[in-house]
């Protein structure tokens, strides 16, 4: 029998009130334009109440007017940016005034335009006119982005051997970005690279001029111009040691470009039936295993299952349960399945048997069409039954510790027949558990198709025996954390280093390939609404996307913070309206997308007049 602790937990709360709660609503609006008196459409638009710790963004329409929804009256710092302007800020009492308009002044220090700019288009400006400077972009793209995002080290300028110094550390870090000492082997990949990879990366972010072609991309519009985000800021971990409780660069002055992650908190995170958010604590900390944030004051208290060294048990990934609770895995001592009942914040652990092999690798959690659990093990996954309170456990054809490298399962899914789905991203493996035979059932994804490598080149990665999450081959697909349709047979995986959605049909098996727009695209989770969309997050990008399977539509929402890094995203769907959801990892902030209609925009319109 499931070995069983429940553990009924206290929130602790961190000290947060906003004020202006009980004050009557207010619209707000304004017209944002250039120097030269043009109107800017597509530009994100940020009112934040004074005392508060909630973040509200739109952007501007078609004539360069925004609209917000209905506001508490107070005070707001008001703000506004778009590519290539600096951000203007000004202030606003919406107890006496509706409106506020702002002029942007185009940004002249090329530095600062670069650090605006988010990950993606600083990799696509980084030179491949040659074989060799297109090899170089491609190890870059692979290897230089297993524990940030490349707008990190992008923002900053180095000659050939300051490079090489960052090399030399990073070829020792795992995915964790946390420096394991001085005898750590080094990356194999990263090592026989190094001296023309530092070379590459001085050319384009050196001190002389750089070899970057920078383009831009177009503002929102339609659709993505109608959308409504909503950011919390979270405290930092106090055991950071950082001496701030929230972070100096939150990602709302773009040209400071990508701040540190040191001190961040949430990395899952999903939204409760009652409206509440949820995340998961994954760094090491004394205070929190899951946070929540009350979505009216944004005030965030914690719940905490005890570790065996005194600290937090730490959590990775959640998923949320028809009846509104959340599953999550948990770390106390051995990596177990945790349940959060949001109506009393009780907390379950569950453990499996200790002949079965518990929780692992880059733990995700899904719920089946059938009400069970499913979580990625190391070896393969596993499938709890909340019902019985017993674990089936399926394991990988392909060993994770193997001649080529470490293989752990990353992302796990349920299908709405009772399967279970999970991804070997080092070896770019999916693997089907056959809740009928108790069997896994194996696909390998097709390579990405790389012209730029020599024979010498493949003869070396044919000897590389240290792949894993963060160390691919050039050809590998990576696939990450993926999701599956619950009104349909199908699979979706993120591939990041391919850059590709793969879909497959649960039935059949039958796997396709679908590329991204751009190659310098990485997805990372997906979720699928009830419209058979599929959604995911580009944490290379301050993006998130969605793709309409039956039009081959794609549509980029833009974050209205740079540096955001998001690892998971969750969707809430309540009648006809759907929420977004999902933890800005690297900003220390819960972020909610709601998409206005065209009625609701024409109703503000109304209202602000």
């Amino acid at each position: 029998m499931t070995n069983l602790r429940s553990i009924l937990l206290a929130g602790v709360s961190s000290l947060l009130v906003v004020t202006g709660a009980q004050a009557a609503d207010r619209a707000l609006s304004g017209t944002i334009t250039s120097a030269s008196g043009q109107r800017l459409d597509g530009v994100t638009v940020s009112a934040k109440q004074e005392g508060s710790t909630i973040t509200t963004s739109v952007y501007t329409d078609g004539t360069g007017t925004y609209y917000f929804p209905l506001l508490p009256s107070g005070r707001y710092q008001v703000w506004a940016q778009a590519l290539g302007f600096e951000r203007v800020r000004s202030s606003v009492d919406l107890s006496t005034a509706r409106r506020q308009d702002l002029v942007l002044q185009p940004i002249t220090d090329p530095e600062r335009r670069i650090r605006q700019l988010p990950s993606e288009l600083l990799v696509a400006a980084l030179p491949e006119g040659t074989e060799n400077d297109a090899r170089m972009k491609k190890v870059f793209m692979n290897n230089c982005t297993g524990c940030h995002a490349p707008g990190y080290v992008l923002q900053f300028r180095f000659d050939q051997a300051g490079w090489s110094k960052v090399i030399d550390l990073m070829k020792v870090v795992p995915v964790t970005g946390v420096y394991p000492g001085p005898n750590t082997k080094a990356s194999k990949i990263l090592d026989h690279n190094q001296q023309e990879l530092a070379a590459y990366l001085s050319r384009a972010r050196g001190p002389a001029e750089t070899t970057m072609k920078f383009v831009t991309r177009p503002r929102p519009a339609g659709e993505v111009a109608r959308a409504v985000w909503t950011l919390y800021d979270l405290p930092l971990n106090p055991d950071a040691g950082i001496g701030t409780k929230y972070n100096d660069n939150d990602g709302t002055d773009w040209a400071l470009g990508t701040t540190s992650k040191l001190g961040q908190m949430p990395h899952d995170g999903g939204m409760g039936l009652d409206g509440a958010l949820y995340f998961t604590v994954n760094n090491p900390n004394t205070l929190a295993t899951i946070g929540r944030v009350d979505p009216k004051t944004g005030r965030v208290s914690y719940l905490k299952v005890p570790a065996e060294d005194g600290r937090a048990a730490n959590a990775h990934g959640l998923t949320r349960d028809a009846q509104g609770n959340f599953w999550f895995d948990v770390n106390p001592g051995r990596r177990s399945l945790g349940k959060l009942d949001t109506a009393t914040q009780k907390i379950t652990v569950y453990e499996t048997p200790k002949d079965m092999v518990p929780l692992g690798g880059a733990v995700t959690m899904d719920v089946d069409g059938k009400g069970k659990i499913w979580a990625s093990a190391a070896d393969g996954a596993v499938r709890f039954d909340p019902a019985t309170e017993t674990f089936v456990a399926f394991k990988s054809l392909t060993p994770y510790r193997n001649p080529k490298g470490t293989a752990m399962t990353y992302g796990a899914a349920g299908d709405r027949d009772g399967n279970g789905w999970w991804a070997q991203m080092a070896t770019d493996t999916i693997f089907k558990g056959d809740v009928a035979t108790g069997k896994a059932i194996q696909i390998k994804l097709p390579d990405v198709k790389v012209d730029q490598l020599t024979v010498d080149d493949r003869a070396f990665y044919e000897t590389v025996n240290d792949l894993g999450f963060n160390n691919p081959a050039p050809w590998s697909q990576g696939p990450r954390r993926m999701g599956t349709d619950k009104n349909a047979n199908v699979l979706w995986v993120g591939n990041s280093w391919g850059a590709t959605f793969a879909r497959i049909d649960t039935k059949t098996m039958e796997t396709r390939i679908i590329p991204f727009p751009d190659t310098t695209m990485q997805p990372y989770h997906i979720a699928v609404d009830n419209k058979h969309n599929v959604w995911g997050n580009l944490w290379t990008s301050d993006r998130i996307v969605k793709l309409d399977p039956s039009t081959n539509k794609w549509t980029m929402f833009d974050l209205p913070v740079r540096g955001t890094e998001i690892r998971h995203i969750a969707l809430l769907e309540q009648g006809d309206k759907l929420t977004v959801v999902m933890p800005v990892y690297r900003t220390n902030q819960m972020g909610v997308m709601t998409i206005r209609t065209e009625a609701e925009m024409t109703a503000q319109a109304a209202a602000a007049r």
